[in-house]
């Protein structure tokens, strides 16, 4: 991209953003504008009485309803929605079914030891297939191509790291079939990428159309008989009590109680009562390139559906979509104060421009192509940046979130875990070590969003000095590490 616009994408706002560039900016994702936008259903009617009550129309609570209506049918099961099945993360991701684990292996280990972890980490590889069964299952066309994914290093303290991580994912139970390092005649064949030193490759990864995924998914729960209701807040969910009130989900259309109520609101966790502190939502965001014509394909390759990432600090995560475009993201503004976000979905000009100039460095054929839509969405993160579900018999209440951006997968598994915890049935999924995990709240304000300034800022800073050559990951990483609790 030219210095000249550079400098106007830093200056102007996103209103004149669209007006000189011409592309949509906010709303909603591409993915939709892609897929078009789902038919709206109708709000909750008044109060009601179900089994269960799944707070939150995105991945997590679908997965949650399509697994415990295939377990039993019989069960009355109601989805509340804020805005739309799937307006959320869910619609507005990178399309990384990944199996990325979401949170630390260490974390987990000291709680239930390696041999829990390494069951996790499987019980991911085998969520991806899942999730490519199901939709084939349901015929559920989202664009699922299998390719794997290639995480890259372009400079020698990224190089370090990604060696030091193949060395210990082999500690973890990794095999060269799982993760591997790929000669540069491989690398340069499945995906030339500008400056990178070397690459890892992971089968275990998909790329997916999310919002197609998503309304697939949506339209299949409700035609197993699942109550879908849109245009529905939840304000408050209270748990069962002694005196033999059923736990319920309130809203101010009706409250809707049930034996149990699942909270699966992710980056939204905030807007209920009592929960501000409790999962921070942290913003990432989207940048898409016009369709790339046969000649810009030649000088990058990228034809076999492959993700792509890297090992920057603040990084970026990308794929070749199905029509034969970059979607590219990151993290622009990381946090709003008072963990509020935003509904527009607009990501500011200063980011687009950003996120233009990673797409230049890592791909240059692609450097002049046309932004055609920029985007943006929340995710939620705990304290300890450890995802988690749980479901409380006593209070009837249940949850599972705190992604920390690698939730396509793992809400499939949340949702067969949240499944036999409801059923009580104990299985493998209810031992793994992310079951009943509960961490500290985040800090108040100021301190919250002071917090997370200072550790992007390192980061961002970390980046720069590591791209001028430093051989080591900077201190400045080190030190956002240690504030962050990562």
């Amino acid at each position: 991209m030219p210095d000249s616009l550079v400098r106007r994408f830093t200056r102007a706002t996103a209103d004149e953003v669209m007006k000189t560039t011409g592309f949509a900016n906010g709303g909603v994702s591409f993915w939709y504008r892609q897929a078009g936008m789902p038919s709206a259903r109708g709000p909750l009617p008044g109060s009601r009485e179900y089994d269960v009550c799944v707070v939150g129309g995105g991945f997590t609570g679908l997965w949650t309803a399509y697994y415990l209506k295939q377990a039993q049918p019989d069960l009355r099961i109601a989805i509340l929605e804020k805005e739309f099945a799937g307006f959320g993360a869910s619609g507005r991701n990178g399309g990384w079914l990944t199996a990325e684990l979401a949170g630390s292996r260490e974390r987990y280990a000291g709680a239930h030891g390696r041999d829990a972890v390494v069951a996790l980490q499987r019980a991911m590889f085998e969520g991806v297939d899942e999730v490519i069964r199901v939709a084939a299952g349901e015929g559920i066309d989202a664009d699922i191509v299998k390719g794997g994914v290639l995480n890259v290093a372009t400079n020698p303290a990224q190089r370090r790291r990604l060696h030091d991580e193949l060395a210990g994912s082999r500690e973890w139970g990794h095999t060269e079939q799982d993760l591997r390092l790929l000669d540069r005649e491989e690398r340069e064949d499945r995906l030339r990428v500008a400056g990178a030193l070397d690459a890892t490759f992971s089968p275990h990864c998909a790329r997916v159309q999310p919002a197609r995924l998503v309304q697939g998914l949506a339209r299949t729960v409700e035609a197993l008989g699942v109550d879908i209701f849109e245009s529905t807040a939840v304000t408050e969910i209270r748990p069962r009590d002694g005196a033999g009130r059923p736990a319920a989900a309130v809203t101010a259309r009706g409250t809707v109680s049930a034996e149990y109520v699942i909270r699966a609101t992710e980056g939204f966790t905030a807007g209920i009562a009592g929960q501000r502190r409790q999962w921070l939502p942290m913003n990432s965001s989207m940048i898409v390139t016009e369709p790339l014509g046969e000649d810009v394909w030649k000088h990058i390759g990228w034809l076999g559906g492959e993700l792509l990432g890297d090992h920057a600090h603040a990084y970026v995560y990308a794929q070749r979509t199905a029509d034969g475009r970059i979607a590219i993201g990151g993290r622009g503004v990381p946090y709003r104060f008072g963990s509020r976000w935003d509904r527009r979905g607009a990501t500011q000009p200063q980011t687009v421009a950003a996120l233009w100039r990673m797409l230049g460095n890592l791909f240059p054929a692609a450097a002049d192509a046309r932004v055609d839509h920029a985007w943006c969405g929340v995710l939620g993160v705990p304290r300890d940046w450890c995802s988690t579900v749980h479901v409380d018999h006593d209070s009837g209440v249940g949850w599972a979130g705190g992604y920390v951006g690698t939730g396509v997968t793992t809400t499939n598994l949340a949702g067969r875990t949240l499944r036999d915890l409801v059923l009580h049935r104990d299985t493998e999924l209810t031992r793994l070590p992310w079951v009943g995990r509960q961490v500290r709240q985040w800090e108040p304000e100021p301190l919250r969003w002071a917090g997370v300034q200072l550790i992007y800022a390192l980061y961002r800073a970390a980046d720069r000095r590591e791209n001028d050559r430093l051989a080591r990951t900077s201190n400045y990483a080190r030190l956002a590490g240690l504030v962050s609790g990562r």
